[in-house]
């Protein structure tokens, strides 16, 4: 019988991504066949499994963890959030449709069949599965019908252990209060308990590792400090946005502003990583900072209402003013289509505007179509004929004159589209910086001679480090009698 365990929090942004990456990987180095299951998660960060459809970048790399291959299976219900009440629901790699959220509690019943169906897929021929859960079981306003957290630990019959953040204060009366609120079916299934991101010397936090065993009767299982390895890790969601520093000061200032549904922001995490960048998230209320070189448009979830926070955000003055100075400029994706002429949406797949004006950077224009794209992908940049990997996961076509100059090549059908001066271009190409020879040849243009990081190898060292740390900390065969611990 397959064993598993399941990693629950607090609350949201409790660290929990990392550990279960971590303890994959650590898994994975003792020879385990291990796999990541995430029954749930909302996320505009997306990644394409290797067979086929769409899942949370977080479970994408915890599958490279493991070193096995992803698959939609490992997070079998998706949403992407496209307004401040509804989302996109994404089944097991496919879209469902958009659901607002009392629409989607109403969902639940039928999801679980499709979660425990994926969770047995994923549990087929695996020692260990390793489940992330998803905010936090203390939330027991959404307790009927849950999918994430303790609705499917008693279903599926899955050991926990409760993560604690005690960097952000509180973490004995999160952990107490936990305990109390929870209903006794769900109590008796944590296993123990783990305190993340401790500062300074752990001895300190005897007493309270006591008080907590008084209130609750749970086992500590480790604390475990900032690792500082977990920032060489893809960014895992939106949660993150909120903490993005500006970068140190470099050769080079980039400029990234940060849309209302940004998505796969992890696409710059290579260019944040070279030394010689200053990498810049620009948060509405700010403005595009004057002395950037390059500014990069993100993915976006919602294309139409994303232009218009834009120009909401006088970041189109911004952009022109940066644009006469004669600074680049890039689109992935979402901000791909921005830059164009026009953006139409006539079946109204994004749910508001069918028509919007572009940033008219780009002689394109792009009218969004019922059809997804989502694959994986090996391409070569149009330029300089370099190789790239990546995925597309978009809506729409684009076309237009300014396309008769692609920026890369994707299974011999050209992509893209660069403006007559070559200052401006946008792709479809998510994962464009993660190749070292494009990067390189891209600061290159900049005059900088970096490029020697080779990133994805790095992302994989990161793994090791954490690993190490976690086994050293909490011990590899600790974390295995938990999730015995309760059956």
């Amino acid at each position: 019988m397959t064993r598993a365990l399941m990693f629950q929090g607090t609350g949201s942004d409790v660290g929990k991504t990392v550990l279960v990456a971590g303890f994959c990987r650590l898994a994975a180095n003792r020879g385990l066949n291990v796999r990541p299951f995430k029954p749930q998660n909302m996320s505009n960060n997306a990644a394409v499994a290797d067979d086929g459809g769409e899942i949370g970048r977080a479970q994408w790399l915890q599958a490279m963890a493991c070193r096995t291959p992803a698959s939609v299976h490992m997070n079998p219900v998706l949403l992407k959030p496209q307004s401040e009440t509804g989302s996109q629901v994404v089944v097991q790699g496919r879209v469902r449709g958009h659901a607002r959220g009392r629409d989607y509690q109403a969902l639940k019943p039928e999801l679980m069949a499709a979660v425990l169906d994926s969770f047995t897929r994923v549990s087929d021929g695996a020692d260990l599965v390793l489940v992330e859960g998803a905010g936090s079981p203390a939330e027991i306003n959404l307790r009927q019908g849950d999918i994430a957290n303790m609705g499917f630990a008693t279903r599926a019959k899955v050991p926990v252990v409760l993560v604690g953040d005690i960097d952000r204060g509180g973490v004995i009366a999160s952990i107490a209060g936990t305990h109390t609120i929870l209903p006794e079916e769900d109590r008796t299934m944590i296993a123990g308990y783990l305190i993340n991101k401790f500062r300074g010397d752990v001895s300190l936090f005897d007493d309270g590792i006591s008080a907590i065993e008084g209130f609750t009767g749970w086992s500590c299982l480790g604390v475990v400090p900032w690792l500082k390895s977990a920032a060489r890790l893809p960014a895992e969601d939106s949660v993150a946005l909120e903490r993005l520093a500006r970068g140190k000061a470099g050769a080079l200032k980039i400029a990234v502003p940060v849309l209302s549904r940004i998505a796969n922001f992890d696409d710059f995490d290579p260019l944040k990583s070279e030394p010689d960048v200053e990498l810049v998230f620009v948060k509405p209320g700010e403005r595009l900072p004057d002395d950037a070189a390059l500014v990069i448009l993100p993915g976006s979830k919602s294309t139409i209402s994303d232009l218009a926070d834009f120009r909401a955000q006088g970041w189109d003055r911004d952009l022109d003013a940066h644009r006469r100075r004669g600074g680049r400029i890039i689109g992935i994706c979402g901000g791909y289509q921005m830059l164009g002429r026009t953006v139409s949406d006539p079946e109204g797949i994004e749910g508001g505007e069918r028509v919007a004006e572009g940033l008219g950077l780009l002689d394109i224009e792009t009218v969004m179509a019922p059809e997804k794209t989502v694959r994986n992908i090996a391409a070569r940049s149009a330029r300089d004929d370099l190789p790239l990997e990546g995925y597309e996961i978009h809506l729409g076509v684009s076309a237009g004159p300014d396309c008769a100059r692609p920026v890369t090549v994707l299974d011999g059908r050209p992509d893209g589209a660069t403006s007559v001066d070559g200052r401006v271009f946008g792709t479809y190409l998510h994962g464009l910086f993660g190749s070292d020879a494009y990067r390189t040849q891209l600061l290159r243009d900049f005059g900088l001679t970096g490029g020697s990081l080779n990133y994805r190898a790095d992302v994989d060292a990161a793994l090791d480090d954490i690993a190490a740390e976690l086994d050293r900390l909490v011990g590899f065969e600790r974390m295995l009698d938990a999730s015995s611990l309760v059956a």
